[in-house]
């Protein structure tokens, strides 16, 4: 039997994790039971800094390397705009997906492979702080933006950087079974499947800071009193609007309804409760609004991924 080529694509100013990471969990199964060859490819051959400076020297360039390919991965970070914009290594990447079993992407790499046209009509993540752009850029792509991966056929896109890892995880297990997959998480340090999508990591108040300073001073506001009446007629008659001028005037301005920024903010309070203090649940739940417990558990379900005491676990 052929060993399965594991092929990384990277290019000038890629994450250096979102190589290593996943190269690692391939690396860790071929000591476990040798069957996988990994390689590095880059546009050119020689050596590639990525973003924080490491210089990574590839196995080949892409014009030297033929044959058929078990997994394409591509990886992503600072350099994906540049990257993207090479002509050559994006009609690579199209060609060698022809030869590979299954393609992948880690982090910002969904945008190389949105860029040769692999995702369209397919499911996509990436890292969610570029979840609008990619869905935005190129509109054939259904982009999800909570999963920690997503499969789509043939076709596997990751979040943000560390999700690679994840998976490479799952890809092994498709390859080697659960049990394998198990041993290298446990090595590794990490979970096998970790809890709640990637909301959990990202900065619930997205909301954009809105032009008019007296709403800007409203929301400083809302901070300041997250466990009292934050109902749109108080809103509305503290920013001396009518309730129906008020609610549209403030979505327009921050792109959320005043119902959604004032939830985001509860939670971004009780995350920094549950990361920072051993404030019992009760409590935090009543100074940031929530009221019950039970009222904290389902909303942070609903909008984080975990309940609270699962966050507190993992971030405390």
């Amino acid at each position: 039997m052929h060993d399965r080529r594991i092929v990384f694509v990277i290019f000038p100013r890629f994450q250096v994790l979102d190589l290593t990471g996943p190269h690692e969990v391939f690396a860790q199964a071929e000591r476990l039971a040798p069957g996988y060859r990994l390689e590095t490819v880059a546009p050119l051959p020689g050596p590639v800094t990525a973003s924080g400076g490491l210089t990574v020297t590839p196995d080949l360039g892409i014009d030297e390397h033929t044959g058929p390919i078990d997994t394409l991965v591509v990886t992503g970070g600072p350099g994906r705009a540049g990257a993207c914009a090479d002509r050559r290594l994006v009609d690579w990447i199209r060609a060698a997906a022809g030869r590979a079993r299954r393609v992948a992407a880690v982090c910002s790499g969904a945008f190389l492979l949105a860029e040769a046209g692999l995702l369209d009509g397919r499911r996509a993540v990436t890292h969610w702080g570029s979840c609008a752009e990619l869905a935005h850029r190129y509109p054939a792509v259904a982009v999800q933006p909570d999963p920690i991966f997503v499969r789509d056929g043939a076709v596997w896109t990751s979040a943000g950087i560390t999700a690679g890892i994840d998976l490479a995880l799952a890809l092994v297990e498709q390859d080697r079974g659960a049990e394998t997959s198990r041993t290298i998480a446990r090595r590794l340090v990490m979970f096998v499947q970790r809890p709640g999508g990637q909301a959990q990591f990202s900065t619930q108040l997205a909301a954009q800071r809105p032009a008019r300073g007296g709403l800007r001073q409203l929301q400083d506001w809302v901070t300041e009193h997250l466990a009292g009446d934050l109902t749109v007629p108080v809103l509305a008659a503290r920013a001396g609007m009518s309730e129906r001028h008020f609610a549209r005037v403030f979505s327009a301005q921050t792109g959320q309804t005043p119902a959604a920024y004032v939830e985001a903010a509860r939670i971004e309070a009780a995350r920094r409760l549950l990361e920072t203090t051993d404030t019992p649940l009760g409590s935090v739940a009543r100074q940031c609004g929530f009221g019950t417990v039970e009222t904290m558990h389902r909303r942070f379900r609903r909008t984080v991924g975990v309940t609270p005491g699962q966050y507190r676990k993992h971030f405390g």
